[in-house]
């Protein structure tokens, strides 16, 4: 059973949100953030969501958008009530009132490969060093690197089973040789503190019966980075940005790493050869192949 669904006096429109999300294999974190949302649209209307009018969804955006909700915000929100309106609620009118936000996606922040090896050196023990070299190893999300367990390693394939990424979409990830090594020894330690079994999680929280949260690996992350004396803004999914910058930037093709990454478009693993800085580098322009020289004895202007 979903932790979301031990809610004691649930209401039956909650619930049938929740079960919807449940059919579809929505990861945790996407379940707490669409509940949230939905609440979001309730509080602000005052009265059952269920209830609402086309005029009143539309009312909605407006009134969000002049009180300064950032695009991405909107657009989360607009996904949550998407799913509810069409889902929960079998009211697809009310969906399409609802529209997205465009804004202009920022850079990511992207270390150098240096700068990621001294990243996972500053952790301060194993377990941590593994949480953070499989995000980095493998390009993993930080819920689905939670969200592993240790039967998820297959070290015949040389794969992660990723049994729940985002969408609830099921894909293989790639397991690197030295990450594999680097797992079997906390492995050793892990079984040795009695926190690691075979049917539990890779990397468990404070008790071992639950798994390592979003918001302690995002700690990890930062602590990490100030130790390493890296003055960038770092998370947890700014390894992911590394491993496909990295990617890019080594000739793996755009299609290979879209695939790695669990992307459902090309266009957003595309978006990474802005940043493949390294990849810039070894382009030639045409201007060099013209043997163009400065011209001896010309004055400076015109």
């Amino acid at each position: 059973m979903n932790i979301l669904t031990r809610v004691v006096g649930v209401s039956p429109l909650r619930q049938r949100l929740i079960d919807e999300m449940e059919i579809r294999r929505f990861g945790r974190d996407t379940q707490r953030n669409y509940i949230r949302d939905v609440n979001r649209f309730a509080t602000w209307l005052q009265r059952s969501p269920d209830t609402a009018m086309a005029e009143e969804v539309r009312r909605f955006q407006v009134e969000q958008r002049d009180l300064g909700v950032t695009a991405p915000t909107m657009n989360s929100i607009v996904a949550a009530l998407r799913f509810f309106f069409t889902h929960a609620l079998d009211r697809p009118d009310l969906a399409r009132k609802l529209v997205r936000t465009k804004h202009e996606r920022k850079l990511p922040v992207v270390l150098s490969q240096d700068e990621v090896a001294r990243l996972l050196d500053a952790t301060t023990c194993l377990k941590h060093q593994a949480t953070l070299s499989v995000a980095y190893g493998s390009g993993l999300r930080a819920a689905e690197v939670s969200a592993l367990k240790v039967r998820d390693v297959d070290s015949e394939r040389m794969l992660l089973r990723v049994e729940r990424g985002k969408g609830g979409r099921y894909r293989n990830a790639m397991l690197p040789a030295g990450l594999l090594a680097l797992l079997r020894e906390w492995w050793k330690v892990g079984r040795q503190e009695g926190v690691l079994h075979v049917d539990g999680w890779l990397f468990p929280g404070q008790h071992y019966l639950k798994p390592l949260s979003t918001r302690q690996l995002h700690r990890i992350v930062v602590e990490a980075g100030v130790a390493a004396g890296i003055g960038k803004r770092v998370g947890p999914h700014t390894l992911r940005h590394c491993f496909a910058t990295h990617l890019l930037e080594d000739g793996i093709d755009v299609r290979i790493i879209q695939a790695l990454l669990g992307h459902a478009k090309l266009d957003t693993t595309a978006f990474y050869t802005k940043v493949a800085t390294r990849t810039l580098r070894n382009v030639s322009s045409p201007f060099d192949r013209l043997g163009v020289t400065a011209m001896e004895g010309r004055s400076s202007s015109g």
